[in-house]
């Protein structure tokens, strides 16, 4: 006989051979018993975690001749015939390659007739998500008014595609990703079963591979076993899935930990020279990062087996750290997705990872970077209440946090940490413009795009009515079409920092460029005050035509910027720029 793939083989044909829904099983077993079996059921949940294996033995329990508390017996005609598929009243239909009306109209003329072994007519339709408008209606008046011999399972995986219509007239299981520990003692069961030989971390590798599919984990252990003859090794496990050991991912957050980029880089690239996949490397530094967290605080929900490097690392750095790490592994995992050069991404990452202002806790109280200028200049005993009074918004809790900030000694890295991401200072824009390229401006141009597109909706939103008019190596003018949205967006700290890191990975530059935010109005008359600057300091007019003609090189025109949309330009041609007033007689 030909070789069956493990997760055929090994198919639950009872409802107690399921792993992971208990609630589920109990509840349809349940049902059985009682004899209190609806006519419809939406099976919902993540693939490979037993919705169709559930539906076939929904259909042979409920027809079973002698059914074990709602369990198939197994042993009867009516259970042996769907264990061949030779039963013809379950019937299993594929929705993504049988979705027209056609055949559902089918479906509802074959209700009409009755069974002719089972007690009852058993529809399977898998992707149900995948039928055409046309089809959900033909089936809508099958769901509300079934023959009493005939039930419905459907099973999705994407349950908000369905009309609401069908789902209100069926009973909802929703079924849940199996947890790693479960997928370890299933396969461990199958393999004592087979008599093969097997690591048991290389299991918890293939088991966090899965990402709580069985069926997947079934499959990485039957690839596992052909690569080592029979033999599951940790070496092959780690093969087969592009995962990372334990001990690689131990030193490498401990470099980054301990602020050691280069010995973090050579770490990574020994990741990369094994040909490790990139994304499979973020996912397996999220998962460790995460292990990291919850070791202190519940250690039972650990997946893997701490050794002393895992202990050390726990113990020895605080929880900020590890909720950092993984919004900045996150951050990264979705960059990932639009990139050919993943190794660019993953070198940016090790450095970020390893600067020590993430390691430190994010004040609460971030605009402080005028009070700490105040704390320098005045006397011991002013700043508090010059604090207090500038900060009117605060709550009580804050504003005690304020104020014991600013009387306490001022520390560089905390100026650091409290300086706003951008500036809207006259200063600033000359600053930018003084040192501004067309080549900068048109690398930031380029990316521009997709660092909106990789933001919230809300963040969109705003800088779609922004647009980099002017950049340097070390800083960027944005100007705004509406001076309300550029204040909204000085406000938003969050914001600028995604922007100022996207901007470094897209232009490829490890410096955080300075944002600076302008009303679009107001850029003309900061371009010729700047021109005027400069020309005030050239020793003669030909000089100063040159420092015009060079600005004009380097950032754009006040026309440029302000330029009638080419639609607009259309318009106008077509129609005039005439305006006619229409009225109703």
């Amino acid at each position: 006989m030909a070789y069956q793939a493990l997760y055929r083989t090994w198919r639950p044909q009872k409802f107690s051979d399921m792993v992971g829904q208990e609630v589920i099983t109990k509840t349809l077993k349940n049902a059985i018993t009682t004899g209190q079996t609806s006519h419809a059921y939406l099976f919902n949940g993540p693939r490979g975690t037993g919705k169709t294996s559930a539906a076939k033995i929904f259909a042979k329990a409920v027809n079973c001749l002698h059914p074990v508390d709602g369990e198939p017996d197994g042993t009867c005609e009516i259970c042996l015939a769907a264990d061949k598929g030779t039963l013809g009243d379950v019937m299993e239909l594929d929705a993504a390659s049988n979705n027209s009306v056609e055949q559902i109209r089918d479906i509802r003329e074959d209700v009409n007739y009755a069974p002719t072994m089972a007690k009852y007519k058993v529809y399977i339709i898998d992707e149900v998500h995948m039928l055409s408008t046309g089809a959900f209606n033909a089936l809508l008046k099958t769901l509300e008014e079934p023959p009493a011999n005939v039930i419905f399972i459907l099973a999705t995986t994407e349950p908000q595609k369905i009309p609401a219509t069908i789902i209100s007239r069926t009973q909802r299981f929703d079924f849940k990703r199996i947890n790693a520990q479960a997928a370890y003692d299933r396969m461990v069961y199958i393999l004592n079963d087979r008599g093969d030989a097997f690591d048991e971390t290389a299991l918890r590798v293939i088991a966090n591979a899965a990402d709580g599919g069985m069926r997947d984990a079934l499959s990485i252990l039957d690839q596992t076993l052909s690569f080592g003859d029979g033999n599951v090794t940790l070496e092959n496990a780690l093969l087969v899935t592009g995962s990372v050991t334990q001990t690689l991912l131990g030193e490498y957050v401990q470099a980054v930990v301990a602020g050691d980029s280069p010995h973090a880089l050579a770490k990574l690239t020994e990741v990369l020279t094994a040909g490790k996949d990139a994304n499979r490397f973020v996912e397996d530094l999220i998962s460790y990062a995460r292990d990291l967290l919850l070791y202190t605080e519940a250690p039972e929900l650990v997946t893997l087996v701490p050794d002393e490097q895992f202990k050390e690392l726990a113990q020895g750095s605080s929880p900020t750290v590890w909720y950092q790490m993984i919004d900045t592994l996150n951050d990264t995992q979705q960059q990932l997705r639009y990139t050919n050069r993943p190794s660019i991404y993953l070198e940016v990452l090790t450095v970020k990872l390893s600067q020590p202002m993430l390691k430190q806790p994010q004040p609460q109280v971030t605009n402080l970077v005028g009070n700490v200028d105040k704390v320098n200049a005045t006397s011991n005993v002013e700043p508090a209440a010059s604090v207090a009074a500038s900060q009117p918004v605060l709550s009580e809790k804050q504003a005690d946090m304020t104020i014991s900030t600013a009387t306490d000694e001022v520390r560089p890295e905390a100026v650091r940490r409290t300086t706003p991401k951008a500036s809207a200072d006259v200063a600033a824009v000359f600053a930018v413009l003084d040192q501004a390229t067309k080549g900068d401006l048109q690398r930031v141009r380029t990316s521009w795009g997709d660092l909106i597109a990789s933001l919230d909706v809300p963040q969109q939103a705003m800088l779609n009515v922004a647009q980099p008019i002017a950049a340097s190596s070390t800083g960027v003018v944005l100007a705004f079409d509406f001076d309300v949205i550029r204040a909204n967006a000085m406000k938003n700290i969050e914001m600028q920092t995604l922007i100022i890191q996207k901007m470094q990975v897209l232009t490829q530059s490890n410096v955080e460029r300075q944002l600076v935010m302008i009303n679009q109005e107001e850029w003309p008359k900061l371009r010729s005050e700047f021109i005027d600057q400069r020309k005030q300091g050239a020793p003669d007019q030909p000089a100063a035509q040159m420092v015009d003609r060079d600005l004009d090189q380097l950032v754009d025109s006040p026309e440029e910027t302000t330029a009638e949309p080419s639609i607009v330009t259309t318009a106008l041609d077509i129609f005039g720029s005439d305006l006619v007033e229409v009225s109703e007689k």
